[in-house]
């Protein structure tokens, strides 16, 4: 193998006992010879450490003291890596055989490809098939009032998300990062901003690296499932602080990649979309007017990161204005590349 080939897998624990050995061992049963396996347990009380500890020969795992969040221990795992390609894995995370191997493969197929996400089908917390295959996600994509969404989600896999094509991100849930694009868009430091601490961090890398010309490429043939517990609809189950990082963050992106050509074309949209998230944080979701006293307190930093992104933006207004829409977009990929992963499979054979 090349270097371009070899892959850390970074996985973050915060009381994940129902479903971390699973992930691990369908990790370590990929055919693939991996550089390594990254764990950083934010302090689980759960019984999360007493299921890793007899991993501890196969993997490298980090016991943190607190909860830092799913972003800063990303960065913390990413930081003690050294592979080409990092694979962020979420601890509910099933993967197929050959899942790590397609993703690669795919992103050798273009150096202008930073991530790679394949197909997630959808599980339940039991890791129970549901009798007919839903998608989880297949990339994600920005509306114009401002909500990223998965593509495809809670679709029948009835075989429509079958080719290579490029979307605008990735789930971090399964998403393969190439280190030369974590080392160029990371800002102050961080891949993963840790002021969101958690949800959404992946779409702000998405967007992060769409300015700076990074593309994400979907690979339909690395396929896996995902236990999915944040849904648009089910807020009222999800536990409180969950929802007010939601709302932080869904200012924080904007903050920080917002152009204003993209703010003056959606105007409506966005400022509709505000209106209803504000109001339902008055009457109803106390908890997450906590967002906006971080926001005003955090200004200044935020504004530099954003100052930093801005001036190293690669891609024109109107580029970066196509991806969003009420409908998922995705951009086709060239034929060839599903001629050369035939040739590669091939030739292994």
């Amino acid at each position: 193998m090349t270097r371009s080939d070899f892959v850390s897998v970074t996985i973050i624990t915060y009381n994940s006992g129902r479903f971390i050995k699973r992930c691990l061992e369908s990790v370590l049963d990929q055919d693939y010879a991996l550089k390594e396996i990254i764990v950083i347990d934010n302090n689980s009380t759960d019984g999360t450490i007493d299921i890793l500890e007899p991993f501890e020969d196969r993997c490298r795992i980090v016991y943190n003291a607190e909860n830092i969040g799913f972003a800063a221990a990303q960065n913390q795992a990413i930081g003690l890596s050294n592979a080409e390609w990092v694979l962020t894995l979420n601890p509910d995370v099933l993967l197929l055989q050959g899942f790590i191997e397609a993703l690669v493969n795919a992103g050798n197929l273009d150096p202008r490809v930073g991530t790679v996400c394949g197909k997630l089908l959808s599980m339940t917390s039991a890791f129970d098939f549901p009798e007919k295959p839903l998608v989880d996600s297949t990339g994600i994509y920005f509306t114009p009032n401002l909500r990223h969404l998965d593509r495809g989600s809670l679709e029948p896999d009835n075989g429509h998300f079958r080719n290579y094509e490029y979307v605008f991100g990735a789930t971090a849930a399964a998403a393969l990062y190439r280190r030369e694009m974590i080392d160029d868009t990371s800002v102050g430091g961080e891949f993963f901003d840790a002021d969101f601490f958690v949800y959404r961090e992946d779409a702000d890398v998405a967007w992060r690296a769409q300015l700076l010309g990074w593309k994400c490429l979907y690979a339909p043939y690395a396929r896996g499932y995902h236990v999915r517990n944040a849904l648009p609809g089910n807020r009222r189950v999800l536990p409180a602080v969950i929802n007010m990082h939601s709302v932080k963050n869904r200012f924080l992106l904007r903050m920080k990649n917002m152009t204003w050509d993209l703010y003056r074309r959606n105007f409506f949209s966005i400022t509709a979309r505000d209106i209803v998230v504000l109001g339902c944080c008055l009457l109803w979701e106390h908890t997450s007017l906590k967002a906006f006293p971080f926001l005003l307190r955090n200004w200044k930093s935020v504004m530099a990161k954003r100052r930093e992104i801005m001036t190293r933006q690669r891609v024109d207004d109107a580029y970066m204005s196509s991806w969003f829409s009420f409908t998922p977009v995705s951009k086709p990929a060239p034929k060839k590349f599903t001629a050369a992963i035939t040739r590669s499979k091939a030739a292994r054979r």
